[in-house]
């Protein structure tokens, strides 16, 4: 299936630095960024600002303050641009870069807040609040279609780690309080990485920490959908069990959260990779309201139940079938599959008793024919009968190799499970209008699939 990966509209600050920070007296110490230390040599005062820094020139003093006072964006943003430029070494340089990125965000700009943002990790490399932002923004342009998404995803999972990294140590009691968001963006930045990479075990570690981070990531599509994928990145090969439940349930929530153009699509891949596990449909609206209904994960291995295994499925045949009843190919799914009990139950029914069937001739001698009695071994021209004659059959009898609707009875005399082949005795060639059945004459049917 095609993976559909969606832009996100950004709509919400990722952890904005303070509208208004305290504007520093001049000679007195300037509100320093959260978590910015104080930098080397600078004077300490004492108190709440004890490591505050401080600004003494007067010029530059002014200049801070009246571009972070500004009130038109443009005017704040050429104000902290120019004050960045003219006090290239401020001790508020890190602060004005951070209000200058956030000015840049509030303004729609993702170009210029990207520009900033990298210059202060640049300064500052545990700049928490400006690393969630590179980390979200390169995730959500490179998920929406940016033809520079390789390198976005690569610089997001540097500033992931590098802020998995650092939210240990911060101790602003803001960023503290954001600890658990913002290491779900970081991670989610990560699986994202890792998922376009192929490498599916990081894909999921981090894209469920992601989404798992808070209830708004839980109803993040492009968070969502990329886990399921992930989980089961194949469906023609067979994934753990755990992972196969995992996806169908992840791929559920992504049908009830996906654009309304991509739900019919998400939610028809969801019910084929549960029909696909489960064996059947039963069960499926019922996950798919509660996948509707919220994220709560519910007890999957109660919910998603895998789909009988083979030896299942034969002792189900046994229970509602009595074995003179069944067709050849069920005789012959039991006799591969079975339990010895389920085996010996329907062995102990037809040995030995007389049988009319149609199949298809593989191969002839003159005691011998070798029959494909199966629908599934029909149209493979594969033998799973061996007839035998107990006097040779004339040639102008026999009948050439590949005929189709060939008419015979025998009586089972013995079989072997792998590859599944069962002998019949006294074989007898019928005429093209059948004489009336001797014991049994099951029709031809194709073997139930093994789930």
């Amino acid at each position: 299936m095609k993976k559909i990966l969606v832009a996100v509209v950004l709509g919400v600050a990722v952890v904005a630095v303070a509208q208004n920070p305290t504007q520093p007296a001049q000679g007195q110490p300037a509100a320093a960024p959260a978590g910015q230390a104080q930098p080397a040599g600078q004077a300490q005062p004492s108190g709440s600002q004890a490591q505050a820094p401080v600004i003494k020139d007067p010029a530059e003093y002014n200049a801070y303050v009246a571009a972070v006072q500004a009130t038109d964006p443009n005017a704040k943003i050429s104000g902290l641009e120019a004050f960045i430029n003219q006090y290239p070494n401020s001790v508020m340089k890190n602060q004005a870069l951070e209000i200058l990125m956030q000015t840049y965000q509030q303004a729609g700009n993702t170009k210029k807040t990207l520009e900033t943002g990298t210059k202060l990790v640049t300064a500052e490399p545990c700049n928490v609040r400006a690393l969630t932002l590179l980390a979200y923004l390169d995730r959500v342009l490179a998920q929406g279609g940016d033809p520079n998404a390789q390198q976005l995803l690569t610089d997001g999972k540097k500033y992931g780690q590098q802020g998995l990294d650092c939210l240990p140590k911060a101790t602003d009691p803001d960023i503290v309080k954001m600890k658990d968001q913002m290491s779900g963006i970081f991670h989610a930045v990560i699986g994202i990485g890792d998922y376009q990479a192929k490498d599916y075990a990081g894909a999921i570690e981090n894209l469920r920490a992601g989404v798992d981070a808070s209830p708004d990531s839980q109803k993040d599509f492009s968070l969502v959908y990329p886990l399921a994928l992930a989980y089961w990145p194949d469906p023609k090969t067979p994934a753990t069990p755990e992972n196969s439940r995992n996806a169908i349930w992840y791929s559920a929530r992504a049908a009830a959260i996906a654009p309304a153009q991509a739900q019919a699509q998400i939610e028809k891949y969801a019910r084929s990779l549960y029909r696909k596990f489960h064996g059947a449909e039963d069960g499926w609206d019922a996950l798919l309201a509660q996948a509707k209904a919220g994220a709560t994960v519910p007890d999957l291995t109660t919910a998603i139940a895998p789909a009988p295994t083979p030896a299942e499925q034969a002792h189900k045949m046994v229970q509602d079938t009595a074995p003179d009843k069944m067709d050849f190919a069920t005789w012959e799914f039991v006799l591969s599959n079975g339990s010895q009990a389920d085996q010996d139950t329907v062995w102990n029914a037809i040995k030995g008793k007389a049988v009319q069937m149609v199949g298809a001739i593989i191969s002839t001698t003159p005691t011998e024919f070798q029959v494909a009695g199966s629908e599934d071994d029909i149209e493979a021209k594969k033998a799973d009968i061996t007839l035998k004659f107990e006097d040779k059959v004339p040639a102008r009898l026999t009948p050439k190799d590949g005929a189709d609707n060939f008419q015979f009875q025998g009586e089972p005399a013995s079989y072997t499970s792998s590859p599944f082949m069962m002998v019949m005795e006294k074989g007898k060639l019928l005429n093209a209008k059948p004489a009336a059945p001797a014991a049994h004459k099951p029709p031809v049917h194709k073997k139930p699939a093994a789930q």
